[in-house]
């Protein structure tokens, strides 16, 4: 299962990937993180990316998770649909769109990281509160209006990753009950988020939790 980590900054993104990776292997399974570059890049040059560099992140974001080794979960710390969003938000490109989109729907599952953690200025990567509310909206309206199926995860420290863990069952027990190949995509089991088009975290988080405690036991 290839599975893609998004969000927007100060969201959990990288903390829930490498734990993820980390109980995964703990359980037996063969599992791969691929971390973030733009992270990387920002640190190596002290500085965020200008327009015209935005591309060659996308393209190194892409090429690391092409060249992952072939795993039971490769767990992807964003992808270029991240660098695309960020593009459009402060340099009114789209340009980028293509590229990351057409990478995007390789991934069986996607998780998108509910804005309930604390924003923390933490590094030159940070834009703030307002550009984190911006690129949450327009980060779910990009998914939604290409078909492509997402989860909110919501919830602090064991929470948060035992909901990413459920959402990641309720993918595989879909793919079994339809008799799919083990390497699915997103638009042939859409798995939407029951409030994808609400940006209301208490009520999507209560929503997620009546649902986890009604499932059977």
């Amino acid at each position: 299962m290839k599975i893609a980590i998004l969000g927007a900054e100060c969201s959990g993104k990288t903390t829930l990937a490498k734990r993820l990776d980390s109980e995964l292997t703990r359980q037996g399974f063969s599992a791969c993180f691929v971390a973030e570059a733009l992270r990387e890049w920002c640190d190596s040059n002290q500085r965020t990316p200008i327009a015209n560099e935005q591309i060659d992140i996308a393209k190194l974001q892409i090429q690391r998770i092409q060249d992952a080794p072939a795993v039971d979960y490769l767990i992807a710390d964003t992808t270029a649909l991240i660098t695309a969003i960020y593009s459009e938000i402060i340099f009114n490109d789209t340009s980028l769109y293509p590229l990351a989109l057409e990478s995007q729907q390789r991934f069986d599952l996607t998780l998108v990281m509910g804005l309930d953690l604390p924003w923390v200025a933490d590094g030159i990567q940070r834009d703030g509160v307002t550009i984190q509310s911006a690129f949450d909206v327009k980060l779910r309206y990009v998914l939604q209006s290409q078909g492509i199926g997402f989860s909110v995860i919501y919830g602090t420290g064991d929470e948060r990753f035992n909901n990413a863990m459920a959402a990641m069952a309720a993918m595989a027990a879909i793919a079994k009950a339809q008799h799919l190949p083990q390497e699915i995509s997103a638009r042939e089991v859409p798995w939407h988020w029951v409030c994808d088009k609400c940006s209301d975290a208490q009520c999507e988080h209560r929503t997620f939790s009546a649902l986890l405690n009604a499932k059977p036991k």
